[in-house]
């Protein structure tokens, strides 16, 4: 597992700096505007690939939001501390994980590859090499807001260095930025469709895990709410990339299922 995770990353790593100096070296608007000496854009578009290069391995080495015991034992302490009706309703029980043995919050959920349970978890990313979960996934969607804007640039970097004739000189004179093109075109469009997709579940305050398996998530079937989690596109926007702390979402959930219709 680890060898697998070293070598994606590696290769993520290679693909990414070697289209970058591909475009740079090739006969492109960027290399015009190096040999001309206006070194602003060849600069931003190289320092953007780094910052997007920097943002993936943000992404994919850090916690998640792993459930660990300790923090079972902080919310049992606190718990006890305070006066309160219990958060969640009675038929539906907080399940204790049969792999890891820790008590999941509510949205966490045990990913079988990482080994561990992930607080408000999305899915797990085979090209992060990390599971996509509360504390990572805001990094998440900059990591692909950074890397679409470099992915867009480097289409019209690679379309701009490329005329076309009919022979097999120009084949070859034009390979690498020809197949750049096309990889840049297919890679744009996932990130794109990734991206709006990721947004629009933020916008509702779901996840892709939810999204995909509503039918079978017990806390949801039962809520008398479509989408208990939902508070209106403003706040859940806030709450997703402005919160420094956990949510408490059993908090949530007990006072949506309980506000008057």
């Amino acid at each position: 597992m680890g060898a697998g995770r070293l070598w994606v990353r590696v290769a993520h790593t290679a693909l990414s700096c070697g289209l970058a100096l591909g475009l740079l070296l090739h006969r492109t608007d960027l290399q015009e505007q190096e040999e001309r000496g206006e070194l602003l854009q060849p600069l931003v578009f190289v320092l953007l690939v780094l910052c997007s290069i920097l943002l993936y391995f943000r992404v994919s080495l850090m916690d998640p939001g792993y459930v660990k015991a300790e923090d079972e034992e902080k919310e049992d302490k606190s718990e006890e501390q305070s006066m309160v009706i219990p958060l969640v309703p009675s038929d539906i029980k907080l399940r204790r994980c049969g792999y890891c043995m820790v008590k999941q919050p509510m949205r966490a959920r045990h990913c079988h590859l990482c080994q561990h349970c992930v607080r408000r978890y999305d899915h797990h990313c085979p090209w992060i090499e990390n599971c996509i979960g509360e504390k990572n996934h805001p990094f998440f969607i900059v990591y692909l807001s950074v890397q679409l804007v470099v992915l867009l640039w480097g289409c019209q970097v690679a379309w701009s260095g490329l005329y076309f004739e009919l022979s097999w000189e120009w084949l070859n004179h034009n390979i690498f930025l020809l197949t750049s093109f096309l990889l840049i075109v297919i890679f744009t469009t996932v990130v794109m469709l990734l991206l709006i997709s990721h947004l629009y579940l933020i916008s509702c305050n779901t996840t892709t895990w939810e999204f995909m398996s509503h039918h079978r998530i017990s806390y949801l079937r039962r809520s008398e709410l479509e989408n208990p989690f939902d508070q209106g596109v403003i706040l859940n926007l806030w709450r997703f990339f402005c919160s420094c702390h956990l949510t408490k979402w059993e908090k949530i959930y007990f006072h949506r299922n309980n506000e008057p219709v």
